[in-house]
């Protein structure tokens, strides 16, 4: 076999690898404040910790429930799913991953932070605007690095 034909191979076998992470459709407009939303709702749930254990635990079922069925409707949505942590991405891709787990930590720290300072309402209300926010950001980023990969396979 003659190293053009190599090349070529190569080629096509690293386009079918990288096709989960760059070829789906756009998350909808409505991604990023449903979930900063879910965040939200999920961290005022604990208003509730100490003073109604059967209330906390009903809302915090109810909030896993409807994260299993968005979940469900996005695998069937982009087909294969390409979730961060999962899987061996584009050295684009990874590195936005790696963006992801830094801006997770970072909101989780300020969202602590605004728990402690302000409580619970407080900390929700910046859960809100950082989850979103950040989601947005990924979001962009992530367009980027997957035209960046279909780019250079092309």
């Amino acid at each position: 076999m003659e190293s053009g034909q190599v090349r070529e191979q190569l080629l096509l076998v690293e386009r079918a690898a990288a096709a989960p992470y760059v070829q789906y459709p756009p998350t909808p407009w409505w991604y990023a404040p449903i979930v900063g939303a879910w965040t939200a709702a999920f961290i005022a749930g604990f208003a509730w910790w100490r003073e109604n254990g059967a209330i906390f635990t009903a809302w915090l079922g109810i909030l896993l429930a409807a994260e299993a069925l968005f979940l469900i409707w996005m695998r069937r949505r982009h087909g294969a799913l390409p979730m961060p942590g999962h899987g061996k991405p584009p050295a684009e891709i990874a590195a936005v991953w790696r963006g992801y787990f830094v801006g997770v930590a970072a909101i989780a720290v300020l969202v602590a932070l605004a728990w402690w300072f302000g409580g619970v309402p407080v900390a929700a209300a910046a859960a809100f605007a950082l989850v979103t926010a950040g989601l947005v950001i990924y979001e962009r980023k992530y367009a980027i690095a997957a035209g960046k990969v279909r780019d250079r396979l092309a």
